[in-house]
């Protein structure tokens, strides 16, 4: 005996999670899958399974790759959800369409499981912008009652956060170790800009500047990547409203700076968009100290600039105020050995001196004594002698 409609939907979408009531809830007549009995049993049974997992799971079914989802992936969504239960994929994701709807008709046609490349780029837009997101995507094929493909699972295992932990612990271990072997500001300045400019993915733009405060201005040091002077004027007056906000009072949070189109000329790595925003932190020795310099770093068009992008952008501008102070301890050592050295010569002059000038009495008292000396012997008793010779061995 077939069960009710009521009986069956409680069936097939049983359990308290998210996905299972919002599927219960939804009337599927008005999607493209039509009413939960009109279904093929090898969906029902899919569906089951997948709201069961702890996996994020999306089964893509039919021609159009209508989505249902479980609450492990809802997370993938973003604020697509809950909209997108029961679309179509394309309409879900149109900005990565294309990419994963190869993935999709390859496991169609050929029936068998594809993986994709482990941290594929997927700019997605899930939470109202276009964001940078890296996952491992796997694709199976899904039978339908006829032994025919009639859809696909797709597994989504997100990696965004380590792939960018990577890619920033690498970029300050870089610094570190560049910094450390500098031995003049200048050099921490230009190595500094070299490391940033091979990291753009993470920072699409820096520029360095140097603060003197006799001058309250400060003096641009190093660009990582080539722009218009405009966006990096050479010098700028920090006693004025200028460009970047630099403030020699700023605290270690820095600010924010609206780019509007004034970085349209900046390309981002594998991204379609220039950056839109940098953020303008103070090089300072300790949190009250004074300030060395400033840090421009355009922030990524794909990435919310939160806590971790900021503590990030923070522990750069402690890499370059170490560099800076362990090439000032240097310069001071340097300047010390130089001044040891000086004194080491003044004080070999002064001997040389010295003994020049005594050189020129003594001989003139020695002259005349090696002269009495050979007579001695007859005209002086032997103790007087032994007393002239010791006048000449002293001299």
């Amino acid at each position: 005996m077939d069960l009710s409609k009521t009986e069956l939907i409680e069936s097939v979408f049983a359990g308290s999670g998210e996905m299972a009531t919002r599927m219960r809830a939804l009337d599927w007549s008005t999607t493209v899958l039509g009413p939960v009995e009109q279904w093929p049993r090898a969906l029902r049974t899919c569906v089951r399974i997948v709201l069961d997992s702890a996996y994020p799971m999306n089964i893509c079914w039919g021609p159009d790759y209508v989505n249902l989802y479980n609450d492990a992936y809802v997370l993938s969504m973003g604020a697509k959800h809950p909209w997108a239960l029961g679309q179509k994929a394309r309409d879900v994701v149109p900005e990565i369409w294309e990419f994963v709807k190869q993935w999709f008709d390859r496991a169609v046609t050929q029936g068998q499981s594809f993986s994709g490349l482990a941290d594929q780029l997927y700019p997605i837009n899930r939470k109202n912008y276009l964001e940078e997101v890296y996952c491992a995507l796997s694709v199976s094929p899904l039978p339908d009652d006829n032994g025919n493909v009639g859809g696909v699972l797709a597994i989504l295992l997100e990696t965004t956060e380590r792939v960018l932990e990577d890619r920033r612990r690498h970029l300050l271990r870089d610094l570190a170790s560049r910094t450390a072997g500098a031995r003049t500001e200048e050099e921490v300045w230009r190595v500094s800009a070299e490391t940033l400019g091979e990291n753009r993915l993470s920072l699409p733009f820096a520029f360095l500047y140097e603060y003197r405060p006799s001058e309250q201005q400060a003096y641009l040091t190093g660009v990582s990547v080539e722009t218009d002077e405009a966006l990096r004027p050479p010098v700028i007056d920090c006693r004025r409203e200028n460009l970047w906000r630099l403030d020699p009072a700023l605290t270690r949070d820095g600010v924010v700076v609206e780019l509007g189109n004034r970085a349209s000329g900046v390309s981002v790595p594998n991204w379609a968009f220039p950056p839109k925003e940098a953020s303008v932190v103070p090089i300072r020795l300790g949190e009250y100290g004074d300030a060395l310099g400033f840090l421009v770093a355009g922030i990524h068009p794909g990435r919310a600039f939160d806590d971790a992008y900021r503590q990030f952008v923070y522990r750069i501008t402690e890499q370059i105020t170490i560099g800076l102070a362990s090439a000032r301890a240097y310069e001071q050592e340097r300047q010390r050995a130089e001044a040891l050295a000086e004194i080491d010569r003044a004080k070999t002059t002064f001997f040389s001196n010295i003994s020049h000038e005594f050189r020129t009495p003594l001989t003139l008292m020695l002259g005349p004594l090696e002269e009495v000396l050979p007579e001695a012997s007859e005209r002086l008793s032997p103790e007087h002698r032994e007393q002239l010779i010791a006048v000449r061995r002293n001299g």
